[in-house]
C-alpha cells in the first residue's frame, strides 16, 4: 500500500533550522499535491505548507517567510526546510499526497522547539 515516512524532526532551540524529508512509496508520486501538515496538544490539525505537481507553493500565516516546502520528484521525496524556528511551531509534522479522490497521511515526526 501507499507509504510516506517523515523523518527529520527533533528537538532544536529558538531560531534554530530543521529539514524535514517525506519519502512516499507506491504511489505516482509527480502528480500529486504535496503537503505538511502540523497538529500542537489540543489543538486542531493545521496546513503548514503545500507544493503542487508543477511546483507551485502556499504556506500557512504563521510560516510564511521562514518554511520552504520542496520537492524532488525523481527520489519521490518533499520535503521541508524550517528556519528560525519558534515555541509555537512545536508539533508532529505530518506529510500528505493529494491527488483527485485519492489523499494519503503519514505517521508524523515530532518538532520541538525548546531552550
Amino acid at each position: 500500500q501507499v507509504q510516506l515516512v517523515e523523518s527529520g524532526g527533533g528537538l532544536v532551540q529558538p531560531g534554530g533550522s530543521l529539514r524535514l524529508s517525506c519519502v512516499a512509496s507506491r504511489i505516482a508520486f509527480s502528480i500529486y499535491a504535496m503537503g505538511w501538515y502540523r497538529q500542537a496538544p489540543g489543538k486542531q490539525r493545521e496546513l503548514v505548507a503545500v507544493i503542487t505537481s508543477g511546483g507551485d507553493t502556499n504556506y500557512g500565516g504563521s510560516v510564511k517567510g521562514r518554511f520552504t516546502i520542496s520537492r524532488v520528484n525523481a527520489k519521490n521525496t518533499v520535503y521541508l526546510q524550517m528556519n528560525s524556528l519558534k515555541p509555537e511551531d512545536t508539533a508532529v509534522y505530518v506529510c500528505n499526497a493529494a491527488w483527485r479522490s485519492s489523499n494519503y497521511w503519514g505517521q508524523g515526526t515530532q518538532v520541538t522547539v525548546s531552550s
